[in-house]
């Protein structure tokens, strides 16, 4: 059984436009409200932590009703149309409000954008898993990563040659360049894939091992047996813990980086640009990795990349190249973790609970990044900076000891019939 890399290609657009969309927001919606409105970081901070908020609730619920839809174009591909219009209409709002100062305007259609792209989010993720084969969907996952990565690279871009050396900058020019490539994606989404004749394809292709008894899967809406359940619990405890642990670096690494280590200017982006390209680069090698020898085991070792990184990170005092090394470990390791985790909470559902789960698993990763601003915030404040990188190893831990428990979601690599199918991976 062999990926199809080109079918996985065209349902990753819908993620590409999620995440050029996410990229703008986190990079020019706080830039609006401070420049434009001058409100205050607290302020600024709880506006830019709605998304959140949002998703914890928005995400499961329209995950679940994704499910139970039934319509000519499938059930994920009518909230990924409706949403990206709405997001698209809304979003150009945005700008408009910028430059008439207009507050009022730039809240509500914030808002209401937030719902939309609410909208989409659950079933677009949850399109992978419908039409990729269980045992394919962590290799799956990795090409869907890499398409969210070249999504955000094309918003930075979009900013670096749009808003170059402009000291009251128009931000309509960025706003049309991210609404042009979600609706572009979404045309030829629309176009390549016809969801409901691959599910009913691929839900053919998955229905032996659907019925296996070793996976222990309850029916479409049905309770879980009692030792899935435990594990589905201890992967979505896992899933809190390591963002709880990532977010806090990513968020105030920035602060860290200037005050602790005494970074001047932008130096600091340097050392995530060293994650994201070493995340990209890995994304696909380890989709490989885990097909041969599983997602747990390939979730585990990335845990241990990231905890060295961080526990090698609280003995530097100033800023040293070797640190440039961390941080690669850091993003192969993330990628190792983010390629994994999807696909091992949707193996332990039915194929009809996919966007139920999906939800799921973005309620936990998104409560995290609700939490962890304020608590390792308040250590940064009222204790130390350098309290930073402990608490990503305390909460790493964490997650490696529950990631432990976990004893169903992995996937079971094929054995091969000959030793040369092992270098066969073209489709």
């Amino acid at each position: 059984m062999k990926l199809n890399y080109k079918r996985t290609f065209f349902i990753g657009l819908a993620f590409l436009s999620i995440c050029a969309f996410w990229q703008m927001y986190d990079n020019i919606v706080p830039l609006i409200l401070k420049d434009t409105f001058h409100l205050n970081e607290t302020v600024t901070g709880v506006i830019m932590a709605a998304d959140n908020v949002l998703a914890v609730f928005l995400l499961p619920l329209l995950g679940s009703l994704s499910d139970r839809v039934d319509t000519a174009w499938g059930r994920r591909t009518p909230f990924i149309v409706a949403g990206t219009l709405l997001a698209v209409v809304l979003m150009l709002l945005l700008p408009i409000a910028d430059r008439q100062a207009n507050l009022a305007l730039f809240v509500i259609s914030l808002f209401f954008l937030l719902i939309a792209m609410g909208l989409y989010r659950s079933p677009a993720v949850a399109l992978m898993p419908d039409l990729t084969p269980k045992p394919l969907r962590s290799q799956a996952n990795a090409v869907i990563n890499l398409m969210g990565a070249v999504g955000g690279v094309y918003t930075l871009v979009l900013i670096s040659v749009l808003l170059k050396g402009e000291e009251k900058p128009d931000y309509m020019p960025v706003f049309i360049g991210v609404a042009v490539i979600m609706v572009a994606a979404v045309v030829l989404l629309l176009v390549t894939i016809r969801e409901k004749k691959l599910a009913a394809l691929i839900e053919k292709e998955n229905g032996e091992e659907e019925k296996a008894p070793q996976e222990l899967k309850a029916p479409s809406g049905s309770a879980l047996a009692p030792d899935v359940k435990r594990s589905l619990w201890m992967i979505l405890l896992s899933i809190f813990l390591w963002f709880t642990a990532y977010n806090a670096v990513t968020t105030a690494f920035s602060r860290y980086a200037t005050t602790v280590w005494g970074m001047a200017g932008g130096g600091f982006a340097n050392c995530l640009m060293v994650a994201t390209v070493a995340a990209i680069i890995g994304y696909i090698p380890i989709g490989f990795i885990s097909a041969k020898i599983g997602r747990k085991k390939t979730i585990q070792i990335g845990l241990v990349m990231m905890l060295l990184s961080y526990f090698g990170a609280i003995f530097f005092v100033q800023y040293h190249p070797a640190v440039n090394f961390g941080f690669a470990l850091i993003g192969v390791g993330w990628a190792a973790i983010s390629v994994n985790s999807l696909p091992m909470v949707v193996e332990m559902c039915s194929s009809g609970d996919v966007g139920k789960y999906t939800g799921l698993y973005y309620t936990f990763s998104m409560s995290a990044q609700i939490f962890t601003p304020i608590l390792s915030g308040a250590l940064l404040q009222y204790v130390s900076y350098r309290t930073l990188f402990p608490y990503a190893c305390v909460f790493t831990v964490a997650a490696m000891v529950t990631m432990s428990m976990v004893r169903h979601g992995d996937n079971k690599p094929e054995r091969k019939k000959h030793i040369l199918e092992n270098f066969d991976v073209e489709d």
